[in-house]
């Protein structure tokens, strides 16, 4: 909690871990099925560490391996814990993944926000990033911005592509319009 807490966090701090978890709930609901507990310690562990450096989710896996043997955890829920992590680094699951499919979701239902929300989310990552300057920021975020458009689906699970994938999509291209006109 403290890591989330910390004051240099802008999008990435304890609000988007509730409401990654919060996701999660939404679609086990839904009948997405997905092994709870590794996905919610890699759930907790998959921003751990967040300080715009490339390797961020690297240390985050790295960090889960190392605190989570003390608690008597298995070596192979550990494992599993630490991969997840990982997946998030670029929201590619393997098709046969389904606890990847559920943690990518979540972790980018952020995009399918209602329009306040994801104002709020597309401010506070640039907060994230204030030390880079406004146009290596727009450039970089268009980047992303436009790798998340070539998707053929940004969500993996039929929840997630029934309710999130169009609003998402449509907050993706009007962030990129506003970013690069």
């Amino acid at each position: 909690m403290a890591a989330y807490a910390h004051p240099d966090r802008g999008y990435h701090d304890t609000r988007h871990l509730a409401e990654v978890c919060a996701r999660l709930d939404e679609l086990r609901d839904a009948g997405t099925a997905y092994d709870r507990t590794a996905v919610l310690l890699a759930a907790w562990f998959h921003d751990a560490v967040y300080d715009g450096e490339r390797d961020a989710e690297e240390r985050s896996a790295a960090w889960a391996e190392a605190d989570l043997p003390p608690l008597g955890l298995s070596r192979e829920l550990v494992a599993e814990v630490a991969r997840l992590v990982r997946v998030t680094e670029a929201h590619h699951p393997e098709d046969d993944d389904p606890d990847g499919h559920a943690l990518s979701d979540a972790d980018l239902a952020i995009l399918a926000a209602p329009q306040e929300r994801y104002d709020e989310y597309v401010a506070t990552v640039r907060t994230e990033y204030a030390h880079v300057p406004d146009p290596d920021f727009a450039t970089g975020r268009a980047a992303v911005l436009r790798s998340l458009l070539a998707k053929p689906h940004l969500f993996h699970t039929p929840h997630a592509r029934t309710h999130w994938e169009s609003p998402a999509r449509a907050n993706v291209e009007a962030e990129l319009t506003r970013l690069i006109p």
